[in-house]
């Protein structure tokens, strides 16, 4: 799987299971990536911001790839988010999720520095270049300070065979269709963002790097899909949107993961320094999930 043809449909950003003692629960990443694709998900992507990837050991990071490539036995692609305080760091995480077997890479700005984009360009196409995978870049200025700009990814993709797609989550639909008018068909466009995506596909977009799948992958699929098609999805949309939302915050990580607990299929717990919610955020959280859930339409 090494063209732009990994790139689409719904992409779930796995989150990172934890035991009581903070350590990673292998048993449950096997259940939860199955379940999914079970429901209808393209792909895992691992490692990412709702993976809690700062929190990983490089080691952790590595073993969790392995879990998931075992896991799913080939049925579909495990996709490893590079992320990394230093440039180093991250090709070598490259090069052992080459080893490892995944299909993909999802090339994220270095974590803490962000500057100009000749220092930007440098980080991320070594990461790049530093094996043949398919590569996806995750443009995600509001979190990570760093605003990879339509003509600097076409200089991007210009450069390197290997860049197949953007995960785009700015927030802003008119960056989907710059893109497309910059970029053309030589990169597929994936929103990143869970609250735009019927707004991203129908300006383009062919994949969802999804989060409240996590939780939802059914309705998520359905959702995609009957965008995709030009359905009325208009009901659904509005049902799954309280939810998508939660995708937007600060708290992200700690929300999807209250849901998915809310849902039987997995636990709340964050490592530090996120800490689980509490008092009346997480009475508010809950009675947002819960009232979603007792309207459940699918």
């Amino acid at each position: 799987m090494k063209s732009k043809s990994l790139w689409h449909g719904v992409i779930p950003a796995i989150t990172t299971p934890f035991n009581p003692d903070y350590s990673i629960d292998h048993a449950f990443i096997t259940k939860h990536a199955q379940w999914l694709i079970e429901n209808g998900c393209t792909g895992i992507v691992a490692l990412g911001s709702l993976g809690e990837s700062a929190t990983l050991r490089f080691d952790e990071k590595v073993s969790i790839l392995q879990t998931l490539l075992t896991a799913l036995d080939g049925r579909a692609p495990v996709i490893a988010g590079i992320a990394s305080l230093s440039t180093a760091e991250a090709v070598e995480l490259a090069q052992a999720a080459k080893v490892a077997g995944c299909s993909g890479l999802m090339v994220l700005p270095p974590y803490v520095y962000s500057t100009d984009w000749r220092e930007m360009k440098a980080y991320v196409e070594s990461v790049i270049r530093a094996t043949d995978l398919s590569c996806m870049l995750y443009n995600n200025p509001v979190a990570y300070k760093t605003d990879f700009l339509p003509e600097q990814i076409a200089e991007l993709a210009a450069g390197n065979d290997n860049l197949h797609a953007v995960k785009e989550s700015s927030g802003d639909i008119r960056r989907v269709t710059a893109l497309k008018a910059t970029c053309g068909d030589r990169l597929q466009i994936l929103v990143g963002v869970d609250d735009v995506i019927v707004e991203g596909v129908r300006a383009g977009a062919v994949g969802w790097i999804a989060g409240m799948v996590c939780a939802l992958p059914h309705e998520s699929v359905v959702l995609f899909e009957g965008a995709c098609n030009g359905e009325d999805i208009d009901s659904l949309y509005a049902w799954l949107l309280p939810l998508l939302r939660m995708d937007t915050v600060p708290k992200f990580v700690q929300l999807i993961k209250l849901a998915q607990q809310e849902l039987g299929m997995g636990n709340e717990r964050v490592r530090p320094p996120r800490l689980t919610l509490a008092g009346g955020e997480r009475d508010e959280a809950l009675a947002t999930i819960k009232s979603a859930l007792a309207k459940r339409q699918l």
